[in-house]
C-alpha cells in the first residue's frame, strides 16, 4: 500500500500495537514506516510497536501534507475510522479497520 512518487510528500497514518493512531508525513512512506518499527523518530510510536499503516495521501509538497496532517490530528477517533474505512474500501479492502 505504501508507495513513493518522486518529488511527493505523504501524509499517513498508521495503528499502533494499542489501537492508538498516529499521523505523519514523509517522502517515502514505506521506509518511515519501517524507521517508526525500529523504534526510530517518534517517541510516541516507538513505545506502541508495532505499526502498520492504515492511510496515505500525496500531495505536491510538503506544506500541505503538513496541513493535512494538522487538520487530522484534531479529529475525533470515529472520523479518523471513517477516513481509514473509505480509503481501504477504495483500495480494495486492504488492512485492517
Amino acid at each position: 500500500m505504501a508507495e513513493e512518487v518522486a518529488g511527493s510528500w505523504f501524509c499517513y497514518m498508521v495503528r499502533c500495537a494499542d489501537r492508538s493512531f498516529y499521523i505523519g508525513v514523509a517522502t517515502d512512506v514505506g521506509e518511515r514506516i519501517k524507521e517508526h518499527n525500529w523504534g526510530c523518530g517518534a517517541a510516541f510510536t516507538a513505545k506502541r510497536r508495532p505499526v502498520s499503516l492504515v492511510w496515505q495521501q500525496r500531495f505536491e509538497n510538503q506544506r500541505d501534507a503538513r496541513e493535512r496532517e494538522r487538520e487530522l490530528k484534531g479529529w475525533r477517533r470515529e472520523k479518523k475510522l471513517r477516513l481509514i474505512r473509505e480509503f481501504q474500501r477504495a483500495a480494495g479492502g486492504y488492512g485492517d479497520s
